[in-house]
């Protein structure tokens, strides 16, 4: 039976793709507030400072825990939120102007560029750390796993509010991770000195980290269909949608359980499918990037 578990970001990112001498030693604690993921499979057992992390009982056995901060997160908790995170605010739901559900808008006075930040530090960087240190191992015990990044349909419409330039990099399939990284740090740079939406940018950081969550996921998708073809994993994005969380409130349309419905697909996808791999999937269905 595979098995789940859910981690927080580490500082120092490693090669994600061949194994290390050390990667049994304990691994460092990570910062308080870290962006969390999931990773399914028949891995060796955890040990160390992180095997504490408390996982939630899931369909088939499998752990759930929030992989992600925002109001599309499915089952977020206070356990889970930042312990820097405002409890006082309260949203506000919004209608945005295009089609789709209505989005969460925070009553939040913090200065953008601190938001960005924080946002990006959390939703991108520190996953992205998650994924480097703990994406399966080479060899047999790594074959059929599956790597869930629980992102946000916020990603598709925030990309689509990208100047064309940057729009273009981000669908682009010979973008590189170093690349993307960049454009992360140059979001996160052009808002200390508000000049981001002359660069190209829309004015929202959960929605650029969550733009960046999703071509990473299909940028580490990509390079292990061409370096590890044989192991057999699939790694996707996926948005749980809209559900009623303590910060999204009680008129989000979806239960937790109903949002824990398509990470969960994902997680439980059979032994030798080869699809979707690197793909933004809701509601089971992959999405148009």
């Amino acid at each position: 039976m595979r098995r789940a578990a859910c981690y927080g970001s580490l500082r120092r990112p490693k090669s994600l793709l061949h194994n290390r001498a050390d990667r049994t030693k304990t691994a460092p604690r990570p910062p308080p507030g870290g962006g969390l993921g999931t990773v399914l499979g028949p891995g060796p057992k955890l040990t160390g400072p992180l095997s504490h992390q408390r996982v939630r009982s899931g369909p088939a056995g499998v752990g759930l825990q929030s992989a992600s901060s925002g109001p599309h997160a499915a089952g977020v908790t206070a356990a889970s939120r930042p312990r820097h995170a405002p409890q006082h605010r309260r949203p506000t739901v919004s209608r945005d102007p295009s089609p789709g559900p209505a989005l969460l808008t925070m009553a939040d006075t913090t200065p953008f560029s601190v938001q960005a930040r924080r946002t990006l530090k959390t939703n991108f960087f520190a996953t992205r750390d998650m994924l480097t240190h703990f994406l399966p191992r080479p060899g047999p015990q790594s074959r059929s796993c599956r790597v869930v990044n629980v992102s946000s349909f916020v990603s598709v419409r925030t990309l689509n509010q990208c100047s064309p330039a940057l729009q273009q990099r981000f669908r682009s399939e010979d973008i590189s991770e170093d690349e993307l990284v960049g454009l992360m740090q140059q979001f996160v740079d052009k808002t200390q000195t508000d000049q981001h939406r002359e660069a190209g940018w829309p004015q929202t950081a959960y929605g650029v980290s969550k733009t960046g969550l999703t071509t990473l996921s299909m940028i580490l998708a990509r390079r292990l269909s061409r370096e590890r073809p044989d192991d057999g994993i699939l790694l996707n994005a996926c948005c749980p949608g809209w559900v009623r969380t303590d910060m999204a409130g009680p008129k989000a349309p979806k239960s937790p359980e109903e949002g824990a419905d398509t990470p969960v697909y994902l997680a439980l996808l059979p032994a030798g499918a080869t699809q979707p791999h690197g793909k933004f999937v809701s509601d089971k269905q992959v999405q148009t990037w």
